[in-house]
């Protein structure tokens, strides 16, 4: 009988969290140990799912020749975002080629049918769209437990959804061999970072944070959402700052605004739109 968990760490746990992060430079010429990766691997494994199905694989690419394919399919995917999700702050994927390992995570949409399924009329959309969500949250859980073990093996990563896109699952599927009906929900590209890792913007606790119940006052309005989409995005994204508030430019780029994505209370008149 397992004894009960005492004594973790919970700020060695918290480092690994902080300091996972998105990386898109890579230092050139760098290797790793399949054992590294296995370890990271494990982590993958560990992690919770839908009625303990565990709907995936994980594909870890780290031969140079089958690498050099992998970061083809997805320069071509990087283009179509390009060419045809026009507005997106893209990402060229040429960072990619200086990886000491590809891991693309696999997602089974068959184990779906091990997920509670309705037999009344009434609830079978309903139970349906909710078994997508389990096995989505299920991959996005492995992805994560990746990410941190990525980390806690002083590397770095990313988190590409690209390989999900219906063209670039494909153009995998034929690659690596896996049946076309399986998906690759998830592309983590792994190496060292060019430079230390910082942190990027999180909401401040207490805005995130709901005691008992939900508080209109934290909800954030459609125009908050819009003024996001238009003015921040490409810079929430992208710059190695924590707290909006201590960007050089808050003032500029926040605006109006600056409250809402700052304080406790984006929302003060607890006014509730859709």
């Amino acid at each position: 009988m397992n004894k009960p968990l005492a004594g973790l760490d919970y700020e060695a746990l918290m480092n690994v969290v902080r300091r996972r992060r998105s990386v898109r430079a890579f230092e050139k010429g760098r290797r790793v140990g399949r054992d590294v990766l296995e370890k990271i691997v494990e982590c993958g494994r560990w992690a919770p799912s839908g009625a303990n199905a565990q709907p995936w694989d994980f594909i870890v690419v780290d031969e140079p020749g089958m690498k050099e394919k992998v970061f083809k399919v997805f320069m071509r995917q990087s283009q179509r975002l390009i060419d045809h999700a026009k507005g997106f702050p893209a990402v060229k994927k040429s960072y990619m080629a200086n990886t000491v390992a590809i891991i693309v995570v696999v997602g089974d949409p068959r184990w779906k049918s091990c997920f509670p399924q309705g037999t009344s009329p009434e609830f079978v959309d309903e139970y349906a769209a909710n078994n997508e969500k389990i096995y989505l949250v299920s991959l996005g859980a492995a992805i994560q437990n990746l990410q941190l073990g990525v980390t806690a093996m002083g590397l770095t990563s990313a988190w590409l959804s690209g390989g999900g896109e219906a063209t670039t699952n494909r153009d995998l599927s034929e690659l690596l061999g896996y049946p076309p009906n399986l998906e690759a929900v998830g592309t983590i590209p792994v190496g060292y970072p060019q430079k230390n890792v910082s942190l990027r913007y999180r909401r401040p606790l207490a805005q995130v944070l709901h005691w008992n119940r939900y508080e209109p006052e934290k909800f954030r309005r459609q125009a908050q959402i819009d003024y996001y989409l238009e003015n921040l995005r490409p810079f929430a994204m992208y710059r190695d700052v924590e707290r909006m508030q201590e960007w050089e430019d808050t003032d500029e780029k926040l605006g109006p605004w600056k409250d809402a994505f700052t304080t406790a209370t984006p929302n003060p008149g607890g006014k509730l739109d859709r």
